[in-house]
């Protein structure tokens, strides 16, 4: 019997034979996974490391009875080329991680399971038909509920209540792109903050727009999931040079300077991927797995660069804080 490969992208589930599932034990599975980092970026190799523990608890061990093919990349060529390599590969599923991963696996592939991994909106961008019936082959977990858009601004008018402006990273070419920018809108208009939304199609694009917005004074950043991770360094280095008081969307990157991150707990979205894995490997089809939101939200401070920018952190928010970096 020809092994099968399996390709990690969180959704998806192969349908084996009743007949055929005796030889699941015997046979060496492989997923592959696909993210829109780099390679040995501090947030993958947590990704890595959590996954691949959550399936040895379930009896997945990588080198024995499971391969799993990792393929990295920012921007959207390398991304598309990956996604072809690991549909080429004939998986038994595949996980796609982030917003930008999953359309090019889906127009590779309609049979090989794919499962979502801190993905937002499938429904509005068309991987799924709901969220409780995806239907197809993708199911998954997504990062954000849209609301939180609005507790963006709260967040960032409680550490610089001067701040009357604030610049939007989002992609404007995506449905969660949209909709973040639509709650963010809602909760700037009752917090008086005028918004400017900026592009991040390209590194020029996001320095330019930060470099023109900066220009004039009190005004601090947003930045949106979707498309920004792989150039956080770039992002988080323009808000310090500008002295911009910035919210981010995940913990990298108040780990990695930003001032402040409020936002799903990415590696428990990993741990529960791994979980829709292996059903999917033990027979359940992905479109009788329900797409499920983030349980972990968690609240990251920095105070070093809360220092940088001359702003006193209220000792309440403080307080409410999941990690404070010193």
């Amino acid at each position: 019997m020809r092994r099968r490969e399996f390709i990690t992208l969180i959704g998806g589930a192969a349908v084996w034979p009743v007949a055929a599932r005796a030889q699941q034990a015997s046979r060496v599975r492989r997923i592959g996974v696909l993210m829109p980092f780099s390679p040995g970026d501090p947030e993958v190799e947590g990704r890595k490391s959590v996954f691949e523990q959550s399936l040895r608890h379930l009896g997945w061990t990588v080198g024995a009875n499971l391969l799993i093919e990792y393929r990295f990349g920012g921007d959207a060529e390398s991304i598309r080329r990956h996604a072809a390599e690991l549909v080429a590969l004939a998986p038994d599923a595949i996980v796609a991680t982030g917003s930008l991963s999953p359309a090019p696996v889906l127009q590779a592939t309609r049979t090989i399971p794919i499962v979502l991994a801190n993905a937002a909106d499938p429904v509005a961008a068309g991987w799924v038909q709901s969220l409780a019936q995806p239907g197809g082959n993708v199911t998954g977990f997504t990062n954000f509920e849209y609301s939180l858009g609005g507790k963006w601004i709260e967040l960032l008018k409680q550490i610089a209540p001067g701040i009357t402006r604030a610049a939007v990273l989002r992609n404007a070419a995506s449905a969660a792109g949209i909709g973040q920018f639509a709650a963010v809108q809602s909760g700037a208009h009752s917090h008086g903050v005028q918004l400017t939304p900026v592009g991040v199609s390209g590194r020029d694009e996001i320095e330019h727009g930060v470099d023109a917005f900066a220009r004039s004074g009190s005004g601090g950043l947003i930045v949106t999931g979707g498309g920004t991770a792989f150039r956080r360094e770039l992002i988080i280095t323009l808000a310090l040079r500008h002295k911009l008081p910035a919210i981010y969307p995940f913990h990298y990157y108040a780990k990695d300077g930003g001032l402040i991150s409020c936002g799903p707990d990415t590696l428990d979205l990993f741990r529960r991927a791994a979980g829709y894995v292996d059903r999917i490997l033990k027979g359940e089809k992905p479109a009788d797995l329900p797409v499920q939101a983030p349980t972990k939200y968690e609240l990251v401070i920095n105070l070093k660069t809360a220092k940088a920018l001359g702003l006193e952190i209220p000792p309440s928010l403080l307080a409410r804080a999941d990690e404070v970096i010193e």
